[in-house]
This record gives structure tokens, C-alpha cells and sequence, in this order.
């Protein structure tokens, strides 16, 4: 019994103990939340003058544990004013909530550069950051539309109305010769291959190839934390031959410390035409035909409106769940996505299902090692209508729908489809009785170790992989009897893809004061990589004397081993593999925090250049001066004053693999036939840019301001040209350098405004401009045609050359010089020089507004002094459809002299218009609830509108193209508008909470 009492009562002492310790503790705990009510993830809870510490969790909230007593907290996060305040612990809970202020322009911000990071206030180079909050709203198949219009001196244009469709970037102007001119896009320290998987169509010409698909499709925009733009030499020089265009860095989400937290994203909505083209209705034909003498058989009967028969609204669903949480050595983030956009042309649309995975560790007791791992993987599924800018003369479904007689009927009496020999093609049959349909599957998947030697010391490996597989199906009905081969027979194609990159990168980073007031930030680093691309395509026509494929209901590309033999093709590729071998090194030198001085420099070999020219080399130098660090620099007026300024060289390998080789292609018979002849002295393009630039705040930040002044210069220009006659007969083409430059000069503004800002209201402003010149110099031969026209008696017309003087694709066309007496155009006369395509003014405006918990947010977008050639009007609008029992556009019935039906619509400068235009982006409306209960935290419900209208004068579907077209020699055009993919405007309505 007395050992009992014993043992209770040293229980009793013990207990008594561990409570007098606990009383002796404090709580204080809270949330850290914007003006709007909106959480702050991850903000810093620091007791002053103590290593007491805590993040915040998903929903903003935090708790620390100390003595009681009077404290001072202080409460910091990237992008936001760092507050203190004054708390009373004591035995009992404290609760104490805190409310942010943002500050854009934080001088501590940590910005994501090539290899590493830097503070903000340690950048030299033009630089933009654009994160979370400043995304553009919205509904996207791509990260690359969340920045349209956010950043000067970077235009995105939308290729194709086409849900998943390609965008083109430009980033302070175009100099692309040959290729994209896209920038290099780089996710989580990955460069990308800046290709897509999905194959190309392999059809008759009357189809054409149809339009490519975005590369950054497997990327769930949801999934992003900010997108970085290197837009200077002295900021992408570390990226060296890949960096000609810019670079993009984008930055995935990672988890955050604290309890597991599941946040939920919910949008549906719907998308319809924007705008479209006025052609005559029935009762308009009705009169031109009179008007004009065209045969009266051409009036039908009905009354139609083809291109709203094969448009519809397209419904959208998208939905989103992330799920984060970790502790002191580890943190985690699982997110998964699925998005399902029809497009508003009938049979198209875009699937997504998308999952990242991605964990941040720390190993051993110090915590020296870490593991960060990403892994991203999607597939995406598209349908695909034959809309394409290469089709022939019968053009693409949209072609179809423009052109087809309006009191025509599309169905028969009984029903069925109204389908005649010729080159009339009924849009709805086409529609219906074509199938294409296509599937990327993608995974982007990354280890990275690390070992910190020291504070300052830290060495990190980066091994990935990115792995691209694409299949695609398309067949065409032999019901469809207007394209040469369909007529009882039907075609179907099955084609597969596979792109790969693998990539080991070593970095060591170094961030140490190295002598008072003097620090240096330095990288350097080896990287490897290598390209593999390689494919395969059977494609048939059915057997026409066994009834062809028949109309079974199956698609034609499950049974094509019934088609005819002999019209049977099977062909396979595969791509030289290349390889890029890197070094690479940057410092980053500060003192006092006012003098800043950058230099990089890299080396890379490429297999991809001839042997004598296989290594380049990339250095950049840049310097900044804070002026607002100074002891004289009058603090009370402005915040910040900084000067910067420097130069660069970059370079371009954005060609074929194996150009500088002597490569052969095997054909049926087995001969060889050549693709290119070998050039060992092939080099790399050259890109040399100096960039002078200013950035300045004012009352506390309120009012920002930067200012940039950039002349780049392309030399050294790759380029397939042909050779000479005659010939050896081994030859093809030759990759060459040409002698000339291409020059782009210029100046962005960006101004940043908080008009208003408290807990209840709050109201900004910002825009951004960019004034942009374009010229060529110095190039030696002949000039480079390309910009070629398309349609019906178009066929070899060029619109664009590439010429001494005049900006890069100038167009060059004979002029108009209206209709004469007997209805037909006056001479024309030679091409002359007639307009750019090159904008010279980019424009991006934004406001944000919030009163309480209701905020809207506006963005805009402008370009202006482009030309576009309305080739759609040329080709399908023209006056010689009516004599062909064919609509025209009404801008031809409409002009004020009679036209003869038979007169011949040649390129000329009657179809260049202007293409200025401002469109109003994105709107969004939102309500923030808050924490709803004790389970629903930051509830938030929006609606937002995407395109929801354009101001312009041109007569197209939309300014906005960039219909990518060949001319010759494999040069692209831009600003030629060729039966687009309409671009539709869309409503989102969603939902945003976490649990």
C-alpha cells in the first residue's frame, strides 16, 4: 500500500509539475488575411527579438506558443508591406488578426532568374514578374494567356479561335526569319522543347494539315504560381543559344507548412461568336443577282444562314482540387484538374486531365540535404473540324460556310444532306461526315537534390525528363464527294508521335558578403540536354471497286486494313537526335545596396551546327545604380529611383536537327532522295541587345513607374536556300547564314496606381505601352518572298518580302486603284512597298476595385499601326463567287461602282486593312464570403467574361490573328488572315473555397 501511495503521489507531483509549465505558457493566435478578406499563405509570424516563429497555413491562420508578457509581432510575405504589432499575452488564448498591405515593388522580393533566384533590388536586366493575383481571369487551355497584355514589350496573339489552339508570343518584336520566334519557355528550371506531340495531318491538299496545338497544353494554368519574363540579353544571356526570343520562366506551385489543406476550385460557363464577317443574307443574294446578271437559277428558294448552322454555344466545365500541407523538413502538393471546353464549331472541343505532384524534403539533423520533386503529367484530348490556312481552293469548313448559296437549303426535303458534285461544298456535310480527333499524353518529371555547405554554399543537381507521346485519327466519309479521291472510296489516317528531352543540370550558387558592404551572388553550372522527336502514319483510301469503306457506322480508321492496297501508305521518321552541352556562370556584385554590377557568361555546343562551328559563346554585362539608397536621395517624395543598364549576346537554334548534315529521305522503291546538303560551316544566329531602363516609386509605392529603351540587332541569320542550277543532284536545300541584320528598337511603360486602399475600399490602376520599330539592313542576294495567298486562282501569289530597308514580312502588293468603266480593276502596276505587319504600338490597361468583399477586375489589351491582308475576302468574298452561284462578303455588294462578276480577284492592296484594335480582355466580378462555418474557409464566388468585345475597324472575324503561313523556303508570314477559327467570347461562373 505505501509503494501505491508513493507511486500516486509521485504521479500527483509530476502532473502537478507539467501543469505549472503549462500555465506558464501563452498562446497568441489569428489570421493574416489581404484587404478583401482573402487569406495570406505562407506569411511569416515572427515574436521580435526571438527565434519564434510561424507560418501560415491555407487559410491564413497561425499560432505561437510562448512566455506570457508584452510582445512585438512582426508579420512579412513576398509582395506585401511587412507590419509590426504590439501584443499583450498572457495565461488565457490571445487573438490577434492581421491585415496586409500590398507592396508591388518590395525591395527584400525574391524574383526567379535563369539557375537561381535574386532579390529584386540585385536585378540589372528587364525583368517582369507577373504572379497569382495579376493573372489574367478566365477560363485557358495554356499558361501562356494568363500574361496577355500584363507585360510590356511581350504581344500574345491567339492563332485560332480553336479551344487548346497555339498562341504566338513576341517579346520586343519579331526577327524571325525562320521558325516560331517563340521564346523559351522553361517550367521549374526544365527548358522545354517548344514542340508538340500531336501529329500533323496527312490528306489531300483540298483538306490542307490543319492548325498546330499548343506546346504549353499539358500545363494546368491552376497549377501556376507565377510566370517570370526575361526580355533583355543581360537576363537571358544565361540561357545562351536558346534565348534569341526571351525567355519565360514559369513557376509551379509548391506546398506550404501547416495541417493539410483542400483547396477547391469549381467554373462552368459557356462560349459564343464574337464577331463575324457580314456576307449576304437570302433577301441581299436575292438583289446582287439582279444587280449583277448573274443567272437567276443561282436563287434556290430558301433562306440559310450556313455559318450559324455549323456554330453552336460551347459549354465548359472546369474543375480543380489541390491538396497541401507539410511540417519543418517537408512539404507537399497534389493537385488534380479536369477541364471540358467545347469549341463553338460543331464537333470540337478540348479534355484535359491534368495531376502535379510536387515535394519540397530536408534530410539529416542540420537539414543540409534536400529533394525537390516535381512531377507533372496530363493528357489532353482534342476534336478537330477541317479548319486549316493551307486548304485548297474549295477552303476549309469556314470557306464553306462563307461562301455557300443562302437560299440554298443544306437538307434535302427528307432530311438528309443537300450534297452535289463540284466544287461547292456543303459546310454542314462537311462537318458532318469528317472526323479528326487527337490525343497528347505528357509527363514532366524532376528530381532535384541538394546540399548546402554552408549558409552561403549550395550545390544542386537537376535531373528530368520530359516525355511526349501523340496519337492522331481522321477520317473522311465517302459520302463527301467533292474532294478528288473521297467520291466512294473515303480516306483515314492514323499517325503517332514521340517527342523526348532529357536534361541533367549541376549548379553550384554562392551567396555571400565577401568584403564590407560588398556581396556576391554567383552561379555556376554544366547542363546537358538532349532532343529525340520520331513518328509513324498509315493512311488509305478505300477500295472503290469493293464499295469503298462503306457506311457501317464505325469510324474508317478502326477497319483500315479493309482499304484498297495499292492506295495504302505507311511511312515512319525519326528525327536526328541533338544535343546541347553547356557551362555557364553568373555574378551578381552589390555594395552598400546601391551599386550593382552583373555579368554572365555561357558556352554552349550543339550538335546541330556543322563541325566547325559547333560552339558558341554568350556574355552579358549589366549595371544598376539605387539612387534610393543615397543619404541625399529625398525619401519623403520618392520610394525608389534606380537606374540600369546593359548588353548581351544571345543566340538561335530554332531549325531542324541534321540541317548542317547531308541528310536523304528512302521513298517507296527504296532510292534515296536528299532533304538538305551538309555545311560545316554553319554557326549559330546571333542576337545583340543593349537595354537602358528606369525604375521609380512614389508615395510609398503607391505610384510606380518603369521605363525601358532596347535596340536589338539579329545577325548571322539561318536560312534554307536553295541551290544553284544546276545542281548536284545529293542536294536539296543548304542551311546558310545570311549577311544582314534584323533590327528591333524601341521603348516600354509600365505605371502601376493605388488610388485608394483601406479595409473597405481600394482602387488601382495600371497600364503598360510599348512603341516598337522594325527594319532590315545589310542583307545581301535576292530578296526572301513569302506571305503566300491562298484560294481559288490565287495559287503562287505572295503578298510579303523580306527586303533592305522596310520591316521584317513588309507587305509588297500591286495597287488598287479601283473599278473602271467595264467593272473591272484598273491596272495594277508592280508591288510596291505597302504596309507592316509589325505592330508599332502595344497597349495593355488594367483597374482593380474592391468595396468590402466585392471586387472587379478589367483588363484590355490594344494593338496598333499593323496591317493585315484579309485574304478570307479575298479568296471566298470576292465578286466572282456570284457569277459561281457562290455568296460574297457584303463590302462587295456595297461598293459604290458595279463590278463585272468576272473580275479576277488578284492580291492586291484592296484587301490590306488596318488592324488596330482594343479589346477588352477579361472582366471579373467576385464576392468573397470568408470562412463559412467552421469547415469552409475563403469561400469566394465570381463571374467573369473573356472577349467580351473588340474596337476595330478591320472587316475579318478578329484583328487578333496570327495565321502562321509559308512562302518560300519555309519562311513564315504573320498578319495574313486565311479562314480562321473564329474567336469566341466566354462567360465563367465559379466558385473557390478551402476545407
Amino acid at each position: 500500500m505505501s509503494e501505491f501511495l508513493q507511486t500516486r503521489g509521485s504521479l500527483l507531483v509530476a502532473f502537478l509539475a507539467l501543469s505549472g509549465s503549462a500555465l506558464g505558457q501563452g498562446i497568441v493566435r489569428g489570421t493574416v488575411a489581404e484587404a478583401n478578406g482573402s487569406p495570406v499563405v505562407g506569411a511569416t509570424v515572427l515574436i521580435k527579438g526571438t527565434s519564434t516563429a510561424a507560418p501560415t497555413n491555407a487559410t491564413g491562420q497561425y499560432e505561437l506558443t510562448t512566455a506570457p508578457g508584452n510582445y512585438e509581432l512582426v508579420i512579412s510575405s513576398i509582395g506585401y508591406k511587412t507590419q509590426s504589432r504590439a501584443v499583450t499575452i498572457g495565461s488565457s488564448p490571445t487573438t490577434l488578426n492581421i491585415t496586409l498591405q500590398e507592396d508591388s515593388q518590395a525591395l527584400s522580393e525574391v524574383v526567379v532568374t535563369g539557375y537561381g533566384t535574386a532579390r529584386k533590388q540585385d536585378v540589372t536586366g528587364a525583368v517582369a514578374v507577373v504572379g497569382e493575383k495579376e493573372f489574367n481571369r478566365g477560363t485557358f487551355t495554356s499558361p501562356d494567356q494568363l500574361i496577355q497584355g500584363r507585360v510590356s514589350g511581350v504581344q500574345v496573339s491567339n492563332n485560332s479561335g480553336q479551344p487548346g489552339g497555339p498562341a504566338t508570343i513576341r517579346i520586343r518584336g519579331n526577327s524571325a526569319v525562320t521558325g516560331t520566334g517563340q521564346p523559351l519557355y522553361v517550367v521549374d528550371g526544365v527548358p522545354l522543347d517548344g514542340r508538340t506531340a500531336r501529329p500533323g495531318l496527312v490528306a489531300s491538299a483540298d483538306v490542307g494539315t490543319g492548325a498546330d496545338s499548343n506546346p504549353l497544353n499539358f500545363l494546368n494554368p491552376d497549377d501556376i504560381e507565377s510566370l517570370t519574363v526575361l526580355k533583355d540579353a543581360s537576363a537571358t544571356a544565361i540561357y545562351g543559344s536558346r534565348a534569341a526570343y526571351g525567355v519565360v520562366l514559369i513557376t509551379t506551385k509548391k506546398g506550404k507548412s501547416g495541417a493539410p489543406t483542400l483547396n477547391v476550385g469549381v467554373s462552368t460557363g459557356f462560349s459564343k461568336l464574337l464577331r463575324r464577317p457580314e456576307y449576304l443574307d437570302a433577301g441581299q443574294y436575292r438583289e446582287a443577282i439582279t444587280y449583277y446578271g448573274a443567272p437567276a437559277a443561282n436563287d434556290k428558294g430558301g433562306d440559310v444562314d450556313a455559318l450559324k448552322e455549323i456554330l453552336r454555344t460551347g459549354y465548359l466545365q472546369n474543375y480543380n482540387v489541390a491538396m497541401s500541407g507539410g511540417g519543418e523538413t517537408g512539404r507537399y502538393r497534389l493537385s488534380l484538374g479536369y477541364l471540358d471546353q467545347d469549341g463553338i464549331v460543331r464537333k470540337t472541343g478540348f479534355k484535359k486531365y491534368s495531376a502535379n505532384l510536387s515535394t519540397n524534403l530536408q534530410f539529416l539533423e542540420s537539414k543540409k540535404l534536400g529533394m525537390d520533386i516535381n512531377i507533372a503529367t496530363s493528357q489532353f484530348r482534342e476534336e478537330l473540324a477541317n479548319i486549316t490556312t493551307d486548304a485548297g481552293f474549295r477552303g476549309s469548313l469556314i470557306g464553306q460556310a462563307l461562301q455557300w448559296n443562302p437560299t440554298q437549303p443544306l437538307r434535302n426535303t427528307d432530311g438528309s444532306l443537300f450534297i452535289q458534285s463540284g466544287d461547292v461544298v456543303n459546310p454542314l456535310a462537311a462537318s458532318e461526315l469528317y472526323n479528326d480527333k487527337s490525343r497528347v499524353n505528357t509527363i514532366l518529371a524532376s528530381i532535384a537534390p541538394s546540399f548546402k555547405f554552408t549558409d552561403w554554399l549550395q550545390y544542386r543537381m537537376l535531373l528530368s525528363v520530359n516525355y511526349n507521346s501523340g496519337e492522331r485519327r481522321t477520317s473522311i466519309d465517302q459520302r463527301l464527294i467533292n474532294y478528288p479521291g473521297i467520291e466512294n472510296q473515303g480516306f483515314a489516317s492514323i499517325s503517332n508521335n514521340e517527342l523526348t528531352t532529357q536534361q541533367i543540370a549541376h549548379t553550384l550558387s554562392l551567396n555571400k558578403s565577401i568584403a564590407t558592404d560588398l556581396n556576391l551572388n554567383a552561379v555556376i553550372g554544366y547542363e546537358y540536354t538532349k532532343f529525340e522527336n520520331l513518328g509513324s502514319n498509315v493512311n488509305a483510301f478505300g477500295n472503290p471497286a469493293a464499295g469503298g469503306f462503306g457506311v457501317f457506322g464505325l469510324d474508317y480508321t478502326n477497319y483500315i486494313q479493309s482499304s484498297a492496297t495499292g492506295s495504302r501508305q505507311v511511312s515512319s521518321f525519326v528525327d536526328p537526335s541533338s544535343e546541347l552541352q553547356s557551362l555557364f556562370g553568373r555574378a551578381i556584385f552589390n555594395y552598400k545596396d546601391r551599386y550593382i554590377v552583373t555579368g554572365t557568361l555561357r558556352r554552349d555546343a550543339s550538335s546541330k551546327f556543322g563541325p566547325n562551328n559547333r560552339a558558341g559563346y554568350f556574355p552579358s554585362f549589366a549595371v544598376a545604380w539605387d539612387l534610393g539608397q543615397e543619404a541625399f536621395f529625398p525619401a519623403e517624395q520618392l520610394s525608389q529611383l534606380k537606374l540600369r543598364a546593359g548588353y548581351g549576346r544571345t543566340g538561335n537554334q530554332e531549325f531542324p536537327a541534321g540541317s548542317a548534315q547531308g541528310r536523304f529521305s528512302i521513298n517507296d522503291n527504296g532510292a534515296q532522295a536528299p532533304i538538305n546538303d551538309a555545311n560545316p560551316d554553319l554557326k549559330w544566329q546571333s542576337d545583340a541587345q543593349f537595354n537602358a531602363g528606369v525604375d521609380i516609386g512614389a508615395f510609398n509605392n503607391r505610384l510606380t513607374f518603369t521605363a525601358d529603351y532596347f535596340h536589338k540587332s539579329t545577325t548571322d541569320l539561318l536560312f534554307p536556300r536553295l541551290p544553284g542550277q544546276p545542281a548536284p543532284p545529293v542536294q536539296a536545300i543548304r542551311w546558310t547564314n545570311l549577311d544582314g541584320k534584323i533590327v528591333n528598337k524601341g521603348v516600354e511603360l509600365a505605371l502601376g496606381t493605388t488610388l485608394i486602399t483601406n479595409e473597405q475600399v481600394e482602387v488601382s490602376l495600371n497600364a503598360n505601352a510599348t512603341f516598337i520599330r522594325n527594319e532590315v539592313t545589310g542583307l545581301s542576294g535576292a530578296d526572301i518572298p513569302t506571305g503566300a495567298i491562298n484560294g481559288q486562282g490565287l495559287t503562287g501569289a505572295l503578298s510579303q518580302l523580306i527586303t533592305n530597308g522596310y520591316p521584317i514580312n513588309a507587305f509588297f502588293l500591286p495597287q488598287y486603284n479601283g473599278i473602271n468603266e467595264q467593272g473591272l480593276s484598273n491596272a495594277f502596276g508592280p508591288a510596291v512597298y505597302s504596309g507592316s505587319p509589325n505592330p508599332r504600338t502595344l497597349l495593355g490597361l488594367g483597374a482593380n476595385a474592391r468595396y468590402g468583399k466585392l471586387s472587379l477586375v478589367a483588363n484590355m489589351t490594344g494593338v496598333f499601326g499593323q496591317y493585315i491582308y484579309n485574304n478570307t475576302l479575298n479568296a471566298v468574298g470576292a465578286i466572282g463567287q456570284i457569277g459561281a452561284g457562290k455568296n460574297i462578303a457584303l463590302s462587295t455588294f456595297e461598293n459604290s461602282t458595279k463590278e463585272a462578276t468576272g473580275n479576277p480577284s488578284a492580291a492586291s492592296t484592296r484587301y490590306l486593312e488596318k488592324g488596330n484594335y482594343l479589346k477588352m480582355s477579361n472582366l471579373t466580378l467576385a464576392y468573397s464570403f470568408g470562412d463559412i462555418g467552421s469547415f469552409l474557409k475563403g469561400a469566394r464566388i465570381y463571374a467573369t467574361g473573356q472577349n467580351l468585345f473588340v474596337i476595330t475597324k478591320y472587316d475579318g472575324f478578329d484583328p487578333e490573328i496570327n495565321t502562321v503561313k509559308r512562302g518560300a523556303n519555309q519562311v513564315p508570314s504573320i498578319g495574313i488572315d486565311y479562314l480562321p477559327y473564329p474567336s469566341a467570347r466566354t462567360f465563367t461562373f465559379g466558385v473557390n473555397f478551402s476545407l
